[in-house]
């Protein structure tokens, strides 16, 4: 096996990501079909990290202390309410907490805030180090990792996926995974009516240090702005705009002041912390804001990608997924809900033979 990357491994969206596993918190009217997929997910998340660190020596810091979502104010109040009926009609593990049951989870809160959510199932992993341990890890495993190496173009022939052709020339295959995540569509050689509609949705985040001894927070927060995330080397995740502005890398002052000011609103104390870095990042945004993992329509050709903002959460269930239809031929009953091909066929219904040709 083959993997092809444009940079560095691991330095992608999955670079410039939090590494929250929130199923539960981050589940909105309308994903409901892809909640299964997330729950399966973040169970198999501790022994996905066992074997990874085992596999490459790099702990990917699962940690498992539960998620807090804060509100404010008494409007902000009405809207967590919204949301924890919501989330609990679909029998996910939350509670309601006090104010004062808030802060004594995490006295750095700001005083007088309305309410909160506790979700004890909702944990967080180290994303950078996450990638550090797959990409030390798949070489071990036999595979050949090849690094700064765009793919061009995917190699189609009577129809069927036969290879790719990167800078350092062609390269044949028996299947073709796509999983280029933002950068799928930059890839040549699929016709335009089975491309993956996926786009680039900006995220600017920064990161402020803590003292690792005394940290001002311990879960991961949600504030109704912003999210905060503690590491264990002291650095506390602040994240993240959300922004159709294609592939601009750029920090805006506007986009660092709204992080700021989300996160000291409900942590003022963040106030006092260096600023340890600040980042842009790509997530892979479908049509319907849900991952596509499975046949593309094209013979030999698999996709995934798609996964906006939640490819760590969805990490270990998309490989289970994607090897099982690969050596088997059938996508889990748990997918099929997300077979890329549900985009083909809507084309296909509407006579749109290039209508997936326009995403940006």
């Amino acid at each position: 096996m083959t993997v092809y990357d444009r940079g560095e491994a691991g330095h992608g969206a999955s670079w410039a990501a939090a590494g929250m596993l929130a199923a539960a918190v981050e589940t909105e009217p309308g994903e409901e079909k892809l909640l299964p997929l997330a729950l399966e997910s973040q169970r198999l998340w501790p022994e996905f990290a066992r074997e990874l660190e085992a596999a490459s020596g790099v702990s990917p810091e699962y940690r498992d202390e539960g998620t807090i979502v804060v509100a404010l104010n008494r409007d902000d109040a009405a809207q967590l309410r919204h949301s924890y009926e919501f989330q609990k009609g679909l029998g996910l593990d939350l509670t309601w907490l006090t104010a004062a049951e808030a802060r004594e989870r995490e006295p750095h809160l700001k005083p007088g805030i309305a309410a909160a959510v506790w979700s004890p199932q909702d944990h967080q992993v180290e994303n950078r180090c996450l990638g550090r341990a797959l990409a030390l890890a798949a070489p071990r495993a036999g595979v050949e990792l090849v690094e700064h190496c765009p793919v061009r173009e995917i190699t189609i022939a009577a129809g069927r996926a036969s290879g790719v052709v990167t800078e350092r020339g062609p390269d044949t295959a028996d299947i073709v995974v796509l999983a280029a995540g933002a950068w799928s569509r930059e890839i040549g050689g699929i016709p335009p009516a089975y491309l993956p509609p996926v786009r680039p949705i900006k995220g600017q985040m920064l990161a402020v240090q803590m003292d690792r001894a005394a940290p001002l927070l311990r879960h991961v927060l949600w504030a109704p702005h912003s999210y905060l995330v503690p590491r264990l080397d002291g650095r506390l995740v602040i994240g993240a705009t959300v922004e159709e502005r294609g592939f601009d890398d750029r920090l805006t002052a506007g986009g660092v002041l709204a992080l700021i000011d989300g996160a000291w609103r409900a942590v003022p104390a963040i106030e006092e912390l260096p600023i340890a870095e600040m980042w842009v990042g790509f997530r892979p945004g479908s049509r319907d804001d849900a991952p596509m993992l499975g046949p593309s329509g094209i013979d030999r050709l698999v996709i995934a990608t798609g996964h906006h903002r939640n490819g760590i959460l969805l990490t270990p269930v998309s490989a289970a997924v994607v090897s099982t239809y690969i050596l088997t031929g059938a996508l889990p009953e748990i997918a099929r809900p997300l077979s890329p091909e549900r985009f083909v066929a809507r084309a296909a219904r509407t006579g749109q033979t290039t209508g997936l040709a326009v995403e940006s």
